[in-house]
């Protein structure tokens, strides 16, 4: 009885680098075959992987546009300006009742020569954008600090007539108090930590399964800005 076993003439590693090479139709595939059989080729393979597109779950649509921290006689305040398309996945989610809500995060730093930045103070704030079906109108309200550490103190609470004036004013952060004049240091360097997001955690349950992964529910920026002293009239 005969035995006999098939004959591949291209190596296995081959076979498989060609399948993976096909979207990479510029490349000429002599060059690749001179390439395969030389020491190049585990740094055509170690360069291939890094081109591969990332994963779109790190997408964002989210722009800092304006950040300004300003030192006044009691403290260091705050204003942005935040860019960003409300996706129709959280669109529909209000339209429905299911309140959104925005965390801003501020740190302050001391810079240090010798060794990481001091931090000098920390602040947050939550806004809240909630859908009244009966009414038919928009709220929104602030709260200072997160939902996960009891955010406390309303600070505001508005109604709107429509999503876009309500948006128009989630976007905007006016006069923020982020740290007192206690905690800031006229003889030193100081930066700020800017974090803008939306928190997954607040949705019900089936919402955040869904939203795991999803790029449509990143919404999160941040930003660096050094604080200005106040004008000398």
């Amino acid at each position: 009885m005969d035995f006999f076993t098939p004959y591949c003439k291209k190596p296995l590693v081959w076979l498989l680098l060609g399948s993976w090479l096909k979207q990479f139709r510029a490349l000429d595939w002599q060059v690749l075959r001179v390439l395969a059989r030389s020491s190049a080729l585990p740094v055509l393979l170690l360069c291939l992987f890094f081109a591969m597109p990332t994963a779109r779950a790190f997408e964002t649509n989210t722009e800092i546009s304006s950040l300004r921290a300003e030192r006044l006689d009691d403290g260091l305040y705050l204003n942005a300006t935040i860019r960003f398309d409300l996706p129709s996945v959280v669109e529909d989610a209000l339209a429905k009742g299911i309140p959104m809500y925005f965390v801003s995060e501020a740190e302050l730093f001391r810079d240090r020569w010798y060794w990481y930045d001091k931090r000098m103070s920390t602040a947050s704030r939550t806004v809240r954008l909630a859908y009244q079906p009966l009414t038919r109108r928009w709220r929104m309200s602030i709260a200072s600090g997160t939902v996960s550490t009891g955010a406390t103190g309303m600070a505001l609470n508005q109604s709107f007539d429509n999503l876009a004036d309500a948006l128009a004013a989630v976007r905007r952060i006016s006069r923020w108090k982020i740290a007192e004049l206690a905690d800031f240091d006229p003889d030193s360097r100081h930066s700020i930590d800017f974090r803008f997001r939306l928190d997954l955690t607040q949705l019900p349950r089936p919402f955040q399964i869904g939203a795991v992964g999803q790029s449509e529910w990143n919404i999160s920026a941040q930003r660096n800005v050094r604080p200005q002293s106040p004008a000398i009239p």
